[in-house]
């Protein structure tokens, strides 16, 4: 029961902050998730898959309430959803497969540096000028496949990314965020295939695992995820959310840096 409770208020969390600064949960999700198995026991040369694998899992869950949210609003700009969509499933995929052959360590510190890029956007809140359009469907197509690519190594929803490239081809900031988050799902959901066709049949891996994906975790991050992220979404409009955004990410060099410590 305990770890139960410890995968719910990683999901709590995860979806407080997901839905008060607008980001993908698993920058925060897969160090404390990495925490949490290792105090299971669980063996440390399958850990990092196991999380990044669960975090990309629970992404598909968080993604279908955004979707549904942003669409019913039209703020999406679905030319470039599409666009940049055959990229990603192809990214996510390669991405996640990739990770079979990467040691822990080696994975730890790619995720480290990924989360770093992720936290130092968020500190200095960059957004690009908009000062070109969109390229076109093969361009899209290459962008879509870096986005996902690198996402699937964070188990990240790819917003930290996406919404950047976005302003930078002169698209609305409000279309950046509602694309980015229709983004999400196939980028979720590739890499989630992936993570599971790398795990299968892997030796060692715990009970109620599919591939790289840990069931017990996943249902408990996403069940309190879903929970929690409209109460994030309120707070966001009564609290300074750019003095949050730099205590947040304050905080993500801080758990990456101890999981990649924790691992090498």
């Amino acid at each position: 029961m305990e770890w139960w409770l410890g995968y719910a208020a990683i999901g709590a969390a995860v979806g407080f902050f997901a839905g008060l600064l607008g980001i993908g949960g698993g920058a925060t999700m897969v160090p404390l998730l990495v925490m949490l198995l290792e105090a299971q026991g669980l063996p440390k040369a399958q850990i990092m898959h196991l999380a990044v694998g669960t975090g990309m899992a629970s992404i598909l869950f968080t993604s279908l309430s955004s979707m549904r949210a942003h669409a019913m609003r039209g703020i999406v700009r679905w030319d470039l959803a599409w666009a940049l969509t055959p990229g990603i499933l192809v990214g996510g995929l390669l991405g996640s497969l990739i990770t079979t052959w990467v040691s822990t360590q080696m994975f730890a510190a790619m995720f480290t540096a990924v989360v770093f890029l992720a936290a130092t956007n968020i500190l200095l809140d960059r957004r690009p000028k908009p000062s070109r359009q969109l390229p076109g469907m093969l361009g899209s197509a290459l962008v879509g496949f870096v986005i996902s690519f690198v996402s699937a190594l964070a188990a990240m929803g790819g917003a930290f990314l996406t919404i950047p490239f976005a302003l930078y081809c002169n698209v609305p900031l409000l279309q950046a965020i509602g694309t980015a988050a229709i983004i999400g799902f196939p980028i979720a959901l590739a890499g989630s295939i992936g993570f599971v066709v790398a795990g299968w049949g892997q030796s060692g891996l715990p009970p109620y695992s599919i591939g790289y994906v840990y069931l017990p975790a996943l249902f408990g991050i996403a069940l309190a995820s879903v929970l929690t992220a409209p109460l994030g979404a309120a707070a966001a409009h009564r609290l300074p959310t750019r003095r949050l955004k730099q205590i947040f990410a304050v905080l993500l060099y801080a758990l990456a840096a101890r999981m990649m410590i924790s691992l090498w």
